[in-house]
């Protein structure tokens, strides 16, 4: 009876495990930061340096990794992108010019191709690393 409950968790997993690191990884390293830098000259940058970007990506590397080394393609792709895409428009949703919506397409749209690409780069390494026959 119990193994029947735990069923459906085990299916989703892949996913979901993904989607909330996607999540918890926007919130550590993106989430904090909501202030944009004025500039001497009076532009705006920001409110994201360059190393907050980097270090979500390559943190992110290990729930896609966790789920494409099981050959969980589609959680590694759709959890990931769904917990970026969530999170990307929880956190800019408050722009009153609208242009957000534009922003959380492009993160949707990068997300699914650069973890699309990254898991069938993991999946093509583990499957040239094992013996054949296995």
């Amino acid at each position: 009876m119990r193994r029947d409950l735990l069923r459906p968790v085990s299916r989703l997993s892949p996913m979901l495990v993904p989607a909330g690191a996607s999540l918890a990884l926007w919130a550590v390293w993106l989430g904090w930061d909501q202030r944009r830098d004025v500039q001497p000259d009076g532009s705006t940058t920001g409110p994201y340096e360059a190393w907050q970007v980097i270090g979500l990506l390559l943190t992110l590397l290990v729930p896609v990794y966790w789920a494409a080394s099981r050959r969980h393609i589609a959680g590694a792709v759709l959890g990931t992108t769904a917990g970026l895409t969530a999170a990307a428009f929880y956190d800019w949703s408050d722009d009153s010019s609208g242009l957000f919506a534009v922003g959380v397409g492009l993160v949707m749209l990068g997300s699914l191709l650069v973890t699309t690409a990254v898991s069938a780069a993991i999946v093509s390494a583990k499957r040239a690393g094992r013996p054949m026959g296995t």
